[in-house]
């Protein structure tokens, strides 16, 4: 095999990789936050804790693109030990989404069990 072909190749399974990290990201997060009111850093750590890979640059487009369609709220929080604290919580709408996505994650998973697993 070409060098040129082992890169394209390498190339595809990385994008396959990061498109599939992005499927369940919004999955993710939105459980994360299901548990309690959470300020972004701490998700960010929690996410890269689990080996989801995101950086600041990332999360906080993505905070705001699932407040915009109102899955989530969020209240200021003044801090002890800086400038105020941006805490996130799940709307009514968001718990809905959350439970939909869990529907559709447990399925996903299910049918790719049972594809992988012959």
């Amino acid at each position: 095999m070409s060098v040129y072909l082992y890169k394209e190749r390498v190339m595809k399974i990385d994008n396959t990789q990061i498109q599939m990290r992005k499927g369940i990201l919004e999955y993710c997060i939105l459980h994360i936050i299901s548990r309690g009111d959470v300020y972004a850093s701490d998700l960010l750590q929690e996410l890269t804790s689990a080996r989801l890979m995101i950086v600041e640059g990332t999360l906080y487009p993505l905070l705001n693109r699932l407040r915009k369609a109102g899955l989530l709220s969020y209240r200021w929080e003044e801090s002890s030990s800086g400038p105020p604290r941006k805490y996130y919580s799940l709307t009514d709408m968001g718990r809905d989404a959350l439970s939909q996505l869990k529907t559709s994650w447990e399925e996903l998973l299910e049918s790719t069990q049972r594809i992988t697993s012959n």
